[in-house]
């Protein structure tokens, strides 16, 4: 987004760090539809494991570069050397698990892109059935860690090869891509990203 949103009332979990609270603010919950904003989403979402969330966005843009702006791809070429390298980069999370997981990802979204009826983007939004669900929370201790439809989402990416995909790790994925509304109630960004769901 360009501009800058202003927001009067806030979910609670950005704090005060302004690049945690420009991410609620401008991207939490927005409906992504692009296949390959989804995926680079999803690999993000799989390196967190075991992280702080603002522990991956303060290292995004070395992720950015370090995967070629995350191009599905040129990154399921990748082979030794590339592992290597990115094994080097201390800009990033130096997880060889996670890094073989990206390009076997990549590989994966490939084949989904070229051979299934809608790409990657139906595989994932048909879980919600192609709309974002609404909730309306008031407090942050009402919101789930993981849905029925993040165990589903979880269980079929798992079975076609997908890794770092459990319950928990897909909801926070669903929740980032708007999946799922989950700004509370009293959050400005609530009804905001409500709006945006109704515009696809």
């Amino acid at each position: 987004m360009n501009e800058r949103v202003q927001i009067t009332g806030r979910c609670t979990w950005p704090g005060t760090d302004p690049l945690y609270v420009a991410y609620h603010d401008e991207e939490w919950g927005v409906p992504e539809y692009d296949a390959r904003a989804l995926y680079e989403k999803l690999v993000l979402d799989g390196f967190q494991a075991g992280l702080s969330w603002i522990t991956i966005l303060r290292k995004r843009e070395n992720f950015r570069k370090a995967f070629h702006v995350f191009d599905p791809a040129r990154i399921a070429r990748y082979g030794k050397r590339d592992v290597e390298r990115l094994l080097k980069n201390e800009g990033i999370i130096r997880s060889k698990a996670k890094i073989d997981a990206a390009i076997k990802g990549a590989k994966l979204w490939l084949e989904i892109e070229e051979k299934e009826p809608g790409g990657f983007r139906e595989l994932i939004w048909k879980h919600v059935g192609g709309a974002p669900k609404v909730n309306r929370y008031k407090s942050t201790k009402q919101v789930p860690a993981q849905t029925k439809m993040s165990e589903g989402l979880s269980k079929e990416l798992k079975q076609r090869g997908f890794n770092f995909v459990g319950p928990v790790i897909v909801y926070a994925f669903a929740q980032d891509v708007g999946m799922v509304n989950d700004h509370l109630v009293a959050c400005d960004r609530h009804a905001e990203c409500e709006k945006l769901g109704h515009l696809r």
